[in-house]
């Protein structure tokens, strides 16, 4: 009992209709550009899309998805949070039923040619992938997953010694050349690798952010006038970290501030006005949580709330 008012206590109504969201969207790119014209989504829903078209017309793509999904994401509950797996079998439903709704309900012909793309592979591969990439990455921005492909990768990837990723990308490779294999054709195939590139893309947009921050190490000598400069210029915090050079022995401070990818080019000016010397290294981050903004916003309850 205490356990199931965890599970009910970790559901929020917000992640529910995203995920309802993203599963119609999700049903509408694959039924819509991909189907049409017999190309492959990846992992189990591609899996699904192929054995629906070797088997009777009775096991259609929903039932596919629906007998292949499911089963893995109730095994992931040995490995991931209930919560999860919830929201994952979720939205695979939403998906399965969007896609039998289109397919079998709405007065679309998805049969031949795409209603949008026409029989162009290309635009359907492109396509496809984008607005499939984004009903997969606003579930996992929300919680879930719409593939068992990665309760798979996360039950074999250790026994096999290999990343989740690898074990992803492996497992699309095989599903590609057994589409190849089964359809005596290598073009649907390549073009559905299209389809995949274009579905990541837009997935890493979706979950990371389209514009990235940068985080920046700066090693200098003269900190406080970095810091002062930098502070006037983009009104930002920054990080002191004491140093010490290895070769040189010489005392040193690291200077760590997040900034966007159009203030960049301004910050190395400055630094290198300021020091010559001064080494920079600038990686991208995808999010930024910002403790002074969660206390402004706190601090805004509860006036709000004294009035």
């Amino acid at each position: 009992m205490k356990e199931w008012k965890k599970i009910r206590s970790g559901l929020k109504w917000k992640n529910i209709f995203v995920l309802t969201l993203a599963g119609c969207i999700n049903a509408f790119g694959v039924t819509i550009f991909l189907m049409p014209v017999k190309l492959y989504d990846s992992g189990i829903s591609g899996t699904s899309m192929l054995l629906s078209q070797i088997t009777p017309s009775w096991l259609s793509l929903p039932v596919f998805l629906i007998f292949l999904n499911i089963p893995l994401f109730l095994y992931g509950l040995k490995k991931q949070e209930p919560v999860f797996s919830i929201y994952a079998i979720y939205a695979v439903t939403i998906y399965s039923l969007g896609a039998w709704i289109i397919t079998d309900i709405l007065p679309v012909s998805v049969s031949e040619v795409s209603p949008l793309a026409g029989s162009d592979l290309l635009l359907c591969a492109v396509f496809g992938g984008i607005v499939s990439g984004l009903g997969s990455g606003l579930t996992i921005r929300y919680g879930g997953a719409m593939d068992g492909v990665e309760v798979l990768a996360i039950i074999f990837a250790k026994k096999w010694g290999m990343t989740v990723g690898t074990f992803v990308m492996l497992y699309n490779i095989v599903l590609y050349i057994c589409c190849g294999i089964v359809i005596h054709s290598w073009t649907l195939p390549l073009y559905s690798i299209v389809t995949y590139a274009a579905a990541l893309k837009t997935i890493d947009f979706v979950v990371e952010g389209i514009d990235r921050s940068k985080a920046a190490f700066i090693v200098t000598t003269r900190p406080e006038t970095i810091c002062e400069q930098l502070s006037e210029e983009f009104s930002c915090g920054m990080t002191i970290i004491d140093a010490k050079g290895y070769y040189s022995d010489e005392e040193k401070t690291v200077v760590y501030l997040v900034i966007n990818r159009f203030q960049v080019g301004r910050m190395k000016e400055i630094i290198h006005e300021l020091d010559k010397r001064a080494y920079i290294s600038i990686s991208e981050i995808a999010d930024v949580y910002r403790y002074n903004q969660s206390k402004k916003s706190e601090k805004k309850v509860e006036k709000s709330r004294k009035m």
